[in-house]
C-alpha cells in the first residue's frame, strides 16, 4: 500500500470492523493527514516540529491516539444506530463473513418477532460490536541514524526503527505491529522496555507481534530469538516472494504452495519450541504467567495476490492457513483507500503491461511498480532537463557513503550529480555508459511520493507539486473498476458472482511466471562467480520442485471461482524457458566455471 494509501484507512473501515494496517515510516506524513482529520473531527491536535527532541516518536503516538480517538467517537456513533433500518449499522453486520457468531446472532435477530426477548438479545448484540483492529507496520530495515541540529549523530534508540517502534508502544492502541523486510535484533532487543507487549495479569497481551517471513526456518529463529525475552508472536504473516505489492523479497526459487506445505507440516514445532522459553523469561524477571493464558499457538496467514474466494478456499483447506489477506485489490475502493483520482484511474485502467517488477527504489529492493504514474514522470522530466534526482525532502532511505561520510539516498540529486560525473570519467564504452545513467536516474524518490497521493485525496497538496508513486501488487490488473466496499468484501468471501474474469490465472500460476522472469535476470546478470553460480543452481532446483507441487494442486477438484486449469497450461510454458535459460547458462559457464571444481 506504500506509506500514504492505508495511513488513514482504519478511520474509513475500522468502525465496520474491519483490520487494516498503517505504516510507520513517514512520521511527517502521518502529521500532515492527522491534523486534516483532528480538524474535521473538531479534536486538538499536538504539531511536534521537526526539529523537536524525540520528535519523530511522539509524532506517530499523537497521530495513532488521533486515529483510536476517531475510530471510536464513529463506532459509539454506529452502537447508536437502531436496528431494522438501512443504515451503518446494519451495514457493520452485513459485511461480516457467514460463519461470524455475530452474524449469526444477527440474523437470528432479524428473524424474531418484536418484544423483550428481540430487545435484550439487540442490547446484547450492540454491546458485542467492536471496531476492525489499528494495525501498524515497520520495515525493520529502514533504520536510518539521526542527528541533532549540529550535526551531532543521536542515540541509537532514535533510530528510525526504534523511535517507530516506541511511538507505537507508547500509544494507547490495543492492536498489533507486524514487522517486514527482513530481521532486526537491536529492534526486538529493545522491545522489552515495553511491558505492553507482554501478558497482564489476565493473560492478554496489550499490543501483539506479527512477523513478515519468507520460510520456515526465518519463523522458528525469530520467534526463538524473540521467546528468549518472553514475548509472543500472535502471527506469523507468509507473503508471497514477488506476487505482492511494493518491495519484493523473492525467496530462492521456493514457490509459495512449497512453503505453504512446510508451515503445514512443521507448525506445531512453533508452540512446542516457543512457550518454554517464554515461561523462563517470565520465572527470571519475576513475573508469573498467566494461567489464563490461551495456548501459545500463532496464527499463520498468508497474502500476496490472492483473487478470488476460491483461492481462499484453497489456501485454507489444502494448507490449513488460518486467515488471508488482500490489499492491493482496495486500491480500487474508495470508502477503503486515501488514493487520488488520477493514479486511482491509472490503475483501473492498468492491464499487465503497465504493471512491472522495477529497480527504482533506493533499498536496492525489487519494487512492484506501476508505469506512467506522477512519481515516474517528474523522475523522468528531472532527468531531461539535466537535473536527475530528488531534492531528498525527507531522508528516510538513506543508506549510501560512496561519497560522503553521512548517508545519502540513491534517488537523491546529490548523488545522481556526483554519480553520474564518475561515470563520464570512466573509459567505458558508450553504451556501457548510458546503460549506467540509466540504472543511476531511475531510482525514484518513493518515501516522498509514496505518501503524496493521500495528500492530493485530502485536499493538503496539489497535483502539479505532489509526484504520486504507486506500488501496487500485479493482481489488480484484474480488477478494472471502482468498487464499494461491500462488493469488494461480498467477493472476497465468495458472495457474489465474482469482480475478476474467469480467464484471470490462478495466484500460483502467476507467481511461476514471475519467478521464471527473476530467474531470467538472475542468469542475464550473473558474474559468474562460485557463489552466484551455486544460487543460480539452488534456485533453479526449488523452482523444480515447486512446479512439480503446483501440478498436484492442479489435479484437484476446483472451488467455486478458483481456475486450476491455467496452473498445467503455465507450467507447461514456464518449464520450456527455464530449459531454454538453463541451456543458455550452462553454455557459457561450460569449460569456463567447471575446471575451478565449482559446477557440479
Amino acid at each position: 500500500m506504500g506509506t500514504g494509501h492505508s495511513a488513514d484507512t482504519p478511520i474509513r473501515v475500522a468502525p465496520l470492523g474491519i483490520t487494516s494496517v498503517i505504516s510507520l515510516v513517514d512520521d511527517l506524513l502521518l502529521a500532515k493527514i492527522g491534523t486534516y482529520y483532528a480538524e474535521k473531527y473538531g479534536l486538538s491536535y499536538t504539531r511536534i516540529p521537526p526539529g523537536a527532541e524525540d520528535g519523530r516518536a511522539r509524532r506517530i503516538t499523537v497521530y495513532l491516539d488521533t486515529v483510536l480517538k476517531i475510530v471510536q467517537k464513529k463506532m459509539d456513533d454506529i452502537r447508536r444506530h437502531p436496528f431494522f433500518e438501512n443504515n451503518t449499522k446494519s451495514k457493520y453486520f452485513e459485511l461480516l463473513p457467514e460463519e461470524s457468531p455475530l452474524k449469526q446472532t444477527y440474523q437470528r435477530l432479524l428473524n424474531m418477532k418484536s418484544g423483550a426477548e428481540r430487545n435484550a438479545l439487540a442490547k446484547d448484540l450492540t454491546r458485542r460490536m467492536q471496531p476492525g483492529s489499528i494495525d501498524v507496520n515497520i520495515m525493520v530495515k529502514i533504520d536510518r541514524i539521526n542527528y541533532d541540529k549540529n550535526g551531532n549523530p543521536l542515540d541509537d534508540e532514535y533510530s528510525d526503527a526504534k523511535a517507530g517502534l516506541r511511538g507505537y508502544a507508547n500509544s494507547n492502541l490495543r492492536s498489533c505491529i507486524v514487522f517486514s523486510a527482513g530481521v532486526n535484533q537491536r529492534l526486538f532487543n529493545y522491545m522489552t522496555r515495553f511491558r505492553d507487549f507482554y501478558r497482564d495479569k489476565l493473560g492478554q497481551i496489550k499490543k501483539r507481534i506479527i512477523i513478515k517471513v519468507s520460510d520456515f526456518r526465518s519463523a522458528l529463529v525469530q520467534g526463538k530469538f524473540l521467546a528468549k525475552r518472553g514475548l509472543e508472536v500472535y502471527e506469523f504473516r507468509i507473503e508471497s516472494g514477488l506476487n505482492c505489492g511494493g518491495h519484493a523479497f523473492a525467496s530462492n526459487g521456493i514457490l509459495l504452495p512449497s512453503l505453504l506445505k512446510e508451515f503445514k507440516e512443521k507448525r506445531n514445532e512453533l508452540a512446542a519450541d516457543f512457550l518454554p522459553l517464554i515461561r523462563k523469561y517470565y520465572k527470571k524477571m519475576g513475573w508469573k504467567y498467566p494461567d489464563a493464558a490461551p495456548p501459545g499457538r500463532p496464527l499463520i496467514t498468508v497474502q500476496g495476490g490472492i483473487g478470488t474466494h476460491g483461492e481462499v478456499c484453497r489456501l485454507r483447506e489444502d494448507f490449513d492457513m488460518d486467515r488471508t489477506g488482500w490489499a492491493s485489490p482496495f486500491l480500487l475502493v474508495p470508502e477503503a483507500t486515501c488514493v487520488d483520482d488520477a493514479t486511482r484511474e491509472l490503475l483501473r485502467q492498468a492491464g499487465e503491461e503497465k504493471l512491472y517488477l522495477s529497480d527504482v527504489s533506493p533499498l536496492g529492493i525489487p519494487f512492484n511498480n506501476l508505469r506512467q504514474t506522477g512519481s515516474e514522470l517528474w523522475t523522468s522530466k528531472q532527468a531531461a532537463k539535466g537535473k536527475p534526482g530528488s531534492p531528498c525532502p525527507k531522508s528516510y532511505l538513506v543508506s549510501n557513503t560512496e561519497f560522503t561520510k553521512r548517508p545519502i539516498c540513491l534517488a537523491s540529486r546529490q548523488y545522481q550529480k556526483t554519480k553520474l560525473e564518475t561515470i563520464d570519467r570512466m573509459e567505458l564504452s558508450a553504451d556501457e555508459k548510458t546503460e549506467l545513467r540509466r540504472k543511476v536516474v531511475e531510482k525514484s524518490c518513493i518515501c516522498n511520493h509514496l505518501g503524496n497521493g493521500a495528500l492530493i485525496a485530502l485536499g493538503i497538496a496539489q497535483n502539479k507539486n505532489a509526484p504520486q508513486a504507486m506500488c501496487p501488487g500485479p493482481n489488480i490488473a484484474w480488477f478494472n473498476k471502482l468498487y464499494t466496499l461491500q462488493e469488494m468484501v461480498d467477493h472476497i468471501y465468495g458472495r457474489s458472482h465474482g469482480l475478476v474474469s474467469d480467464r484471470r490465472p490462478h495466484m500460483f500460476a502467476k507467481e511461476i511466471e514471475m519467478y521464471v522472469d527473476y530467474f531470467d535476470k538472475m542468469v542475464a546478470g550473473c558474474k559468474h562467480t562460485s557463489t552466484e553460480i551455486n544460487a543460480i543452481k539452488e534456485f533453479k532446483e526449488n523452482l523444480e520442485k515447486g512446479l512439480e507441487l503446483c501440478l498436484d494442486i492442479a489435479r484437484k477438484k476446483p472451488f467455486p471461482g478458483e481456475n486450476l486449469a491455467s496452473i498445467p497450461v503455465c507450467v507447461a510454458r514456464q518449464q520450456k524457458r527455464l530449459k531454454a535459460i538453463w541451456a543458455r547458462f550452462e553454455t557459457i559457464t561450460d569449460g569456463k566455471i567447471s575446471r575451478k571444481g565449482v559446477w557440479i
